[in-house]
């Protein structure tokens, strides 16, 4: 079910797109919906302040194992976004899915087959995928 979710998707992005429909203008698109999403979610700290953040440096110890450093990992979020911000993200981070679709059409690639590539990447290489 969720692979035709995708397809449908899919499909659609490649009949309502038609101003900006050859790949470099999608990909100039693709950029600006990811900086426009970086945005939002900036905004949400600096403008309304609905999330913080506390960023310290980790003291991560030398004979650390690779395992281990989840133990350190440093949670520097406060709060979550409020309605406003969470909409305005969300909108922003569609827009970002929906240039990525078209991305994928203009090469003739499912995006449902890239997700799930890379859920059997990370899921087979777990931490050692090193994201």
């Amino acid at each position: 079910m969720k692979d035709v979710i995708y397809d449908e998707f899919q499909n659609k992005v490649d009949e309502v797109l038609i101003r900006h429909a050859n790949l470099l203008d999608i990909l100039s698109k693709m950029g600006d919906a990811a900086a426009k999403s970086n945005r939002a979610v900036i905004k949400s700290i600096t403008n309304c302040g609905c999330v913080k953040i506390n960023v310290t440096k980790v003291e991560i110890p030398d004979n650390l194992s690779y395992e281990s450093l989840k133990e350190y990992k440093s949670e520097h979020l406060q709060g979550e976004p409020c309605a406003v911000c969470r909409e305005k993200i969300e909108e922003e981070l569609g827009r970002l899915e929906f240039y990525i679709a078209a991305i994928c059409n203009q090469l003739d690639i499912s995006l449902y087959d890239v997700l799930l590539k890379e859920y059997k990447k990370i899921s087979t290489l777990g931490r050692y995928s090193l994201y």
